[in-house]
């Protein structure tokens, strides 16, 4: 009989990108600080992964195989500075090595990809982080939960890396699913996932388009003036943020009870809500994308993420959706349906099949 036994040869780690269906903005400090942030999301089937392979050599490599870049430094975390390069590979193992090994060296090949364009408005760099460490998790048999995992990772993000953003992806990424998150001063953070009906998740499922507008943008830009607004006391920046928390609550309450057409409203004043919050949110060529969705037969429609650029989810007639998807084809959109995960990060041990020599009887 053959062998057919595996052993490990590395690790491997993903967690899901995300979409931000209601009160995204409101898990921002110091909004969340002083009020309190309300963000419902949901995982899509669009990944970030990380892959861990040892090393003979004393040195660590770092690859990101979506955007083709690849460096080999010394290994000593306390060598490896956070300035240039691939600045979140870095993070993650400088930030693992230095709170979990003992600071001690640990001489791997971090690789990395993810599916999604860069700047689309999924969360995908934070995926990417919380990848990282369920890929650390494994290989060390750290005693991290999940809630552990994506505060190290909003911790690696915002402190270490200095990266604007709020408290959202990170969690989404970790728990994966539907969830309903608040938000609280000293990083106080509830995750309420919503278990609904089948058939209303193959509806929601059904109803949700992609268009990604063919503009990538850097977050950060979006953020900081949603910040600065938010710290100068800015009465509309406030508002808004009022406005997006509400929606939140009231999409909950929607999808819990069943009544999906209430969500096409939420969603649209959920979108007049965000671009109020801060001005690059929405651009001629997202106005335009929106509008071309509408008059096509799109419900509703908004930017995933910050804004500015990125993914526009939309929500369609599943009957009607191809009308959609041919319009905003024609204006050189790259358009794609989405399916909804359940499970968060996870990570394996890479199996390796020894060769054999075949013999001919």
């Amino acid at each position: 009989m053959p062998d057919h036994s595996f052993f490990a040869s590395g690790i491997r780690s993903r967690a899901p990108l995300r979409l931000g269906l209601a009160g995204g903005g409101t898990d921002l400090s110091p909004y969340c600080d002083d009020y309190g942030g309300s963000v419902l999301n949901v995982t899509i089937a669009r990944h970030a992964y990380a892959s861990l392979t040892p090393r003979g050599d004393g040195q660590v490599a770092f690859v990101a195989n979506d955007i083709g870049e690849r460096e080999t430094l010394n290994s000593d975390p306390g060598a490896i500075g956070l300035d240039d390069g691939l600045r979140v590979h870095r993070a993650v193992y400088k930030r693992i090595m230095e709170t979990y090994n003992d600071g001690k060296a640990l001489p791997v090949t971090l690789i990395s990809w993810v599916e999604s364009p860069t700047g689309a408005g999924l969360g995908a760099s934070s995926a990417l982080v919380v990848a990282m460490i369920g890929a650390f998790q494994r290989l060390l048999g750290l005693p991290m939960g999940e809630f552990d995992i994506a505060h190290l990772a909003y911790e690696i993000e915002r402190i270490d890396l200095g990266m604007s953003g709020g408290k959202q992806d990170q969690y989404a990424a970790t728990f994966g699913g539907l969830n309903f998150m608040e938000f609280a001063s000293g990083n106080r953070v509830i995750v309420n996932p919503l278990n609904l009906p089948a058939e209303i998740m193959c509806e929601l499922e059904a109803s949700l388009l992609l268009c990604f507008t063919g503009r990538s943008r850097l977050s950060s830009d979006v953020i900081d003036k949603q910040v600065s607004g938010l710290k100068s006391g800015a009465a509309q920046s406030i508002e808004s943020m009022h406005l997006l928390k509400r929606e939140a609550l009231e999409m909950k309450a929607a999808l819990l009870r069943g009544e999906l057409p209430a969500i096409d409203d939420i969603f649209r004043r959920g979108w007049e809500a965000k671009k109020s919050t801060a001005s690059g949110i929405s651009n001629e060529r997202i106005d335009a994308i929106w509008q071309a969705a509408m008059d096509a037969g799109a419900r509703a429609g908004k930017i995933s993420g910050a804004g500015g650029g990125g993914f526009m989810m939309l929500l369609v007639d599943p009957t009607t959706k191809h009308l959609v998807w041919e319009r905003l084809e024609s204006m050189s959109c790259q358009v794609s349906t989405c399916s909804i995960v359940s499970r968060g990060v996870e990570s394996w041990s890479i199996p390796h099949i020894p060769e054999r020599t075949a013999s001919i009887a």
